[in-house]
């Protein structure tokens, strides 16, 4: 029941993350949806209350749950706790302690402190998010490309996400010029040319199937990331995802 439920999280919260999983072989499904469905309750933590220390608690159960899988402690009873300690080895538990610790900017109105800082959030969260991803479906090398894919999908749905940040007082860009967000979309682009041969990653590698298009539109178009224009169609998006999943492609 517990898989059921991580995979019904998902799917609400994060429905692209959840179709690229549903197109991934029946094996693969579990151990994605665990980890993806932690991130759902990483993600919303800061949102879910406007007390920063109520949201700073609720991270750190997140922290002492990873704490406790790096451990080999037995898992909480926890219906995203329990599957995630299946899943998890003591480094993919660090990696994702990383995660929870950036996710920390997202209580607060501080801005970035400059593009290095808003890099490394990026890198930690979904960077890091599709590193552990890989390694959970038995990827052990090639780590540097897949967080570089990772980073590339980051900055996508970052862009994507720019209008709803801004409207909940947040200040997401460095520098929001449309000449400094292109380049901004010019670097995840470049980072999404990485190439990963084992393709035992590659269904976690799928969670990126629109970072192109979407980034390319930033490159171009990016007045449209204030306007909250960087989606794709319902048939391109998903045409595309099933393109690249019927030729084993990521």
């Amino acid at each position: 029941m517990s898989e059921t439920s991580c995979a019904a999280l998902v799917k609400k919260a994060d429905p692209d993350r959840f179709l690229s999983v549903m197109a991934a072989p029946p094996a693969a499904r579990a151990p994605l949806f665990a980890i993806y469905a932690f991130n759902v309750e990483v993600s919303r933590a800061p949102w879910m209350t406007q007390e920063a220390m109520i949201a700073e608690m609720r991270l750190q159960w997140w922290r002492d749950v990873l704490d406790e899988i790096a451990e080999g402690k037995a898992a909480r009873a926890h219906e995203v706790a329990e599957p995630l300690a299946r899943v998890l080895d003591a480094q993919g538990a660090e990696i994702l302690d990383r995660l929870v610790v950036a996710r920390r900017w997202d209580i607060y109105r501080d801005p970035f402190e400059d593009e290095a800082h808003l890099h490394a959030y990026l890198q930690d969260t979904s960077g890091g998010l599709m590193w552990v991803a890989a390694r959970a479906l038995g990827l052990r090398s090639e780590e540097a490309a897949v967080r570089d894919i990772g980073f590339a999908l980051g900055v996508a749905n970052w862009l994507r996400a720019v209008p709803a940040l801004e409207a909940q007082g947040r200040i997401p860009l460095v520098d929001g010029r449309p000449e400094a967000v292109a380049a901004l979309a010019r670097l995840g682009l470049s980072r999404l040319n990485a190439r990963v041969g084992d393709g035992r990653g590659y269904p976690a590698l799928r969670a990126a199937w629109q970072a192109g298009p979407i980034l390319r539109l930033a490159a171009r178009h990016p007045e449209r990331v204030a306007q909250g224009r960087l989606g794709l169609s319902e048939f391109k998006r998903k045409g595309l995802l099933v393109m690249k999943s019927t030729l084993g492609r990521y």
